[in-house]
């Protein structure tokens, strides 16, 4: 660094603030530095830093699983969003595995990271363990646990009930809740339902149990198999509304094996707007929950935990969601449209 310094006629403090993004650094000031560094082949001693700061510069991000196409994207919007700020992130799978859950939030990650984002499993039990959180988290869902943390999600109800009265506007009343694992009511899966039971209930539609359809877990096999079992039953239907995307790909497969025309039959609603939805035939509509801002606002309150701000303070933040259309509901007619057809906006609020 000296080195660089000399070669650049500025202090070796000047040097240390451009190699560490310190922004109040004079655009001239920056030039020099980096021309410096580049004629020198530069490179940070991480190491080094890392022991001066007492920082390992990295994070964890901890999922369900990969294999689902919502956390495996989620994954890739949080490392970039890290990056950006120069941080590193660790994928951490918990495989919906309580116990190697409550080893997140138990710190046993914090030898190998400076803090944990955790997104939680549908398999989570009823929340009965005190927790003592002594490290930055931040949980990307739903409050399922009684804990001092930032909440960073969606408005599931809400998204849920667009979702459903969407498909009520197109005349379908007989629609399948593809996905209601009988949770206790914190959980990702119970606020949907209660967003799909609000929309039948201002519309005027009595709910059929029958219609209310677990699958478990959220995976196209379980959609596939849900979806074969309840056609058999021979229960009159004429949309689905899954609750996510993969149970709605399982879906559109066994309605096609079964040869029902789909939108014009029934309808499918998926949630999550995956990449697959737009490549399959017909695009499934879907809510898209904004994972792009979901990870940035994740990591952004994660590195402000960590840079020891507000430690007092802790938040539920919703993010914003919006209903995209495509060919599953008759919303569009070619593979290559979609239509926004309604958008939430997010908010905070304080916890306790």
């Amino acid at each position: 660094m000296k080195d660089v310094a000399d070669l650049a006629g500025v202090s070796v403090k000047s040097v240390s603030n451009v190699v560490n993004g310190y922004e109040h650094v004079s655009p001239a000031m920056h030039r020099k530095v980096e021309a410096a560094l580049d004629a020198l082949g530069y490179r940070m001693n991480v190491a080094a830093r890392n022991l001066r700061t007492q920082s390992t510069g990295m994070i964890t991000l901890a999922v369900p699983e990969l294999a689902l196409p919502y956390f495996a994207e989620l994954a890739g919007s949080v490392i970039r969003t890290a990056e950006a700020h120069q941080w590193t992130v660790l994928i951490e799978q918990t495989g919906s595995q309580p116990g190697r859950e409550m080893d997140v939030l138990s710190g046993s990650r914090q030898r190998v990271s400076d803090g944990v984002l955790f997104a939680p499993s549908e398999s989570w039990p009823s929340p009965t363990h005190p927790f003592s959180i002594d490290f930055p988290l931040v949980i990307l869902g739903e409050q399922m646990f009684d804990i001092e943390a930032d909440y960073v999600t969606m408005d599931n109800v809400e998204a849920a009930k667009a979702a459903t009265a969407h498909l009520i506007g197109l005349g379908r009343t007989r629609i399948v809740a593809l996905g209601a694992s009988p949770h206790w009511d914190r959980s990702t899966a119970a606020r949907r339902l209660a967003g799909y039971r609000m929309a039948l209930r201002q519309a005027g539609i009595d709910e059929d149990p029958a219609l209310i359809v677990p699958a478990d877990p959220w995976h196209r096999l379980a959609g596939a198999q849900t979806m074969n079992e309840f056609l058999d039953s021979g229960i009159r239907m004429d949309a689905v509304f899954a609750f996510n995307d993969t149970l709605a790909l399982g879906a559109l497969h066994a309605l096609t094996a079964h040869h029902i025309r789909v939108p014009e039959d029934v309808a499918i609603m998926g949630f999550d707007d995956i990449d697959e939805d737009r490549y399959c035939l017909p695009t499934i509509s879907s809510v898209d929950p904004d994972r792009d801002q979901l990870a940035q606002v994740g990591v952004e309150r994660l590195l402000a935990r960590i840079a020891g701000e507000h430690p007092d303070e802790f938040h539920r933040i919703t993010v914003d969601s919006r209903i995209i259309g495509r060919q599953s509901t008759g919303d569009t007619s070619s593979p290559d449209e979609e239509l926004v057809l309604s958008v939430h906006k997010g908010r905070v609020e304080p916890i306790g």
